[in-house]
């Protein structure tokens, strides 16, 4: 897809991610609707951006989904390139998670996706043409221990991507999943941080994830799996995830006394 000229929607775009691709889509000439629930930020960065719309947004129900689609179809005339970037994570032992805060991370990694692409696809069937863009992770093709939900969600959404790309086929309209492993942005708590630390975890610098999400909508790519080891790691869980076990044990140990704050 080119992307000059496009209608763009962009989720999550007042976060550490959200900024700079915000940046990298108005360089290449995009026309920018902006979401996210922190409104003085989002108004901070939409400012900075000639022509860009800022919709201060609740992802979090299928209301607050369907009024910030319509307001962003409405700001723009229409959409070309949907962008489901917001996210929320947590690093906790499962019997430690709060079920407020599961039923939060569902609606907002899987079913807020889920509910935008649903207003915005007959539009882009309409047109015969558009691309609906899911940003993962490897933790939704791996399930880690102390990211059960986080996990599960991004678990749900690879198996959203999957089962619409097929559904759109013959339509015109595309879906890209992309799947970052752990990325160094204020979502990953001080507690993860350090346990990236102790337990040897890549982490990306988001301006190279920024980078090769542009690459793969440019390239209209079906799905992507960025860092290694950790793209191999998910072809060997797919066929034989009881040697992930295995590897991954000794680092669950550690990882565990983060989760449960122990010293």
């Amino acid at each position: 897809m080119n992307i000059s000229g496009k209608r763009v929607v962009l989720t999550g775009a007042a976060g550490g991610m959200g900024r700079i691709l915000t940046t990298e889509l108005a360089k290449r000439g995009a026309k920018l609707a902006l979401i996210d629930a922190n409104g003085e930020a989002l108004e901070a960065i939409a400012n900075r951006i000639e022509g860009a719309h800022a919709v201060t947004g609740d992802l979090a129900s299928v209301q607050g989904c369907k009024k910030a689609a319509d307001q962003c179809s409405e700001l723009l005339g229409g959409i070309d390139l949907l962008i489901n970037l917001a996210g929320l994570n947590s690093f906790a032992a499962f019997e430690d998670e709060r079920a407020e805060k599961i039923e939060l991370m569902m609606h907002v990694n899987l079913l807020a996706p889920m509910w935008l692409t649903r207003a915005f696809l007959p539009a882009m069937l309409d047109q015969g043409s558009g691309r609906i863009v899911n940003v993962g992770s490897i933790f939704g093709s791996i399930g880690f221990a102390y990211f059960s939900t986080y996990s599960a969600s991004k678990f749900g959404l690879r198996g959203f991507s999957e089962a619409l790309r097929r559904e759109l086929a013959d339509s015109g309209v595309g879906v890209t999943y992309i799947a970052p492993r752990a990325v160094k942005t204020p979502m990953n708590s001080d507690a993860v941080m350090r346990m990236g630390e102790a337990t040897g975890m890549n982490m990306d610098e988001p301006v190279e994830v920024v980078e090769k999400i542009i690459a793969a909508i440019e390239n209209d790519r079906k799905d992507v799996y960025l860092g290694f080891p950790e793209s191999l790691f998910v072809r060997i869980n797919g066929l034989l995830p009881r040697i992930v076990d295995g590897s991954l044990a000794a680092k669950d140990r550690i990882a565990r006394k983060f989760a449960k704050g122990e010293k």
